[in-house]
C-alpha cells in the first residue's frame, strides 16, 4: 500500500513533467511558425570623387583681336586686320599679312618679317631673345605691310569709326605709314608690350604712339633714352 504523501508526490513530478513538455512543444510550433529571414546583400554607398576645377582663362587673354571685329579706341587696342578675302581685297602672307596671333621675329620666310629693315628686324631678334630668358613670349602680330593692305586697314577704321578723321588716330595713310616702309612693328601678346615698354630702350625699340602700347619703332641709340608718345597716328 502506498502512503498518501508519496502517491501526492508522483503525481505532482508527473504534473510538472507535463507542463514542461507543453512548453517546449508551444515552443517549437511557435519557432516553425516564423519565416526565415532572407539573406540581403550588404549595402555598398559610393564615393563620390571630387571633379577637377575647371579655370577658364579671362576671354581674349594673351590674344591679338579676331580679325573682323575691331576694337572701341576706349579699349585702347588696335583695330583688327581683316580676314583674307574681306570686302575687295584679296589679303595673303604676300602683302604682310598674319594669320593667327603672331609670327617669330625670326621668321624671315615670311614677308610680314623678311621685308622689315634689317636694323629694327635684328633689334627685335634680340629683344625676343632676352624675353624669352624672363619667360615672356614676344611676338610680331603686324610687321611689313603692302601699300593695298595698309589701305585696307584704313579702309575698314573708317567704316568702323565713322570718319577718316578718327579713323586716322589709329591707322595711317600708306604714304605716312611706317609699316608700308617697313619700319614699324606691332608687338603681342600683351605680356611682351609690357616687357618691351619696360626694357624697349635697350635695343632702341620705343612706344611711338600713346594710344598703340603695341607699335614700337627704332627711335632712339640702343641703350638710350626713348622721346615721349606722342598722342596717335594722326599727330605725326
Amino acid at each position: 500500500m502506498v502512503r498518501p504523501e508519496r502517491q501526492m508526490t508522483h503525481t505532482l513530478k508527473a504534473a510538472g513533467g507535463l507542463a514542461a513538455a507543453t512548453l517546449a512543444l508551444a515552443l517549437l510550433i511557435s519557432c516553425a511558425s516564423r519565416p526565415l529571414p532572407t539573406p540581403t546583400a550588404p549595402t555598398v554607398v559610393p564615393t563620390h570623387l571630387p571633379m577637377p576645377a575647371v579655370v577658364f582663362s579671362e576671354p581674349g587673354a594673351g590674344r591679338l583681336p579676331p580679325p573682323g571685329s575691331p576694337p572701341s579706341p576706349a579699349a585702347r587696342r588696335r583695330p583688327a586686320s581683316p580676314a583674307p578675302g574681306a570686302g575687295r581685297v584679296l589679303l595673303t602672307a604676300a602683302d604682310g599679312y598674319i594669320d593667327g596671333e603672331g609670327l617669330s621675329p625670326f621668321a624671315t620666310d615670311y614677308p610680314a618679317v623678311g621685308n622689315l629693315a634689317p636694323e629694327l628686324r635684328a633689334a627685335v631678334q634680340h629683344a625676343s631673345t632676352d624675353a624669352a630668358r624672363d619667360g615672356v613670349d614676344l611676338m610680331i602680330s603686324s610687321g611689313w605691310r603692302s601699300v593695298r593692305y595698309q589701305q585696307s586697314l584704313l579702309d575698314a577704321a573708317i567704316a568702323q569709326y565713322g570718319s577718316e578723321a578718327e579713323a586716322r588716330r589709329w591707322v595711317n595713310t600708306p604714304e605716312k605709314s611706317t609699316h608700308v616702309t617697313g619700319k614699324a612693328v606691332d608687338i603681342g601678346p600683351t605680356a611682351a608690350d609690357l616687357w618691351l615698354r619696360q626694357h624697349g630702350n635697350r635695343y632702341g625699340l620705343c612706344q611711338i604712339y600713346a594710344n598703340e602700347m603695341w607699335h614700337y619703332e627704332l627711335a632712339t641709340a640702343p641703350g638710350g633714352i626713348c622721346p615721349r608718345p606722342i598722342a596717335d597716328a594722326s599727330a605725326g
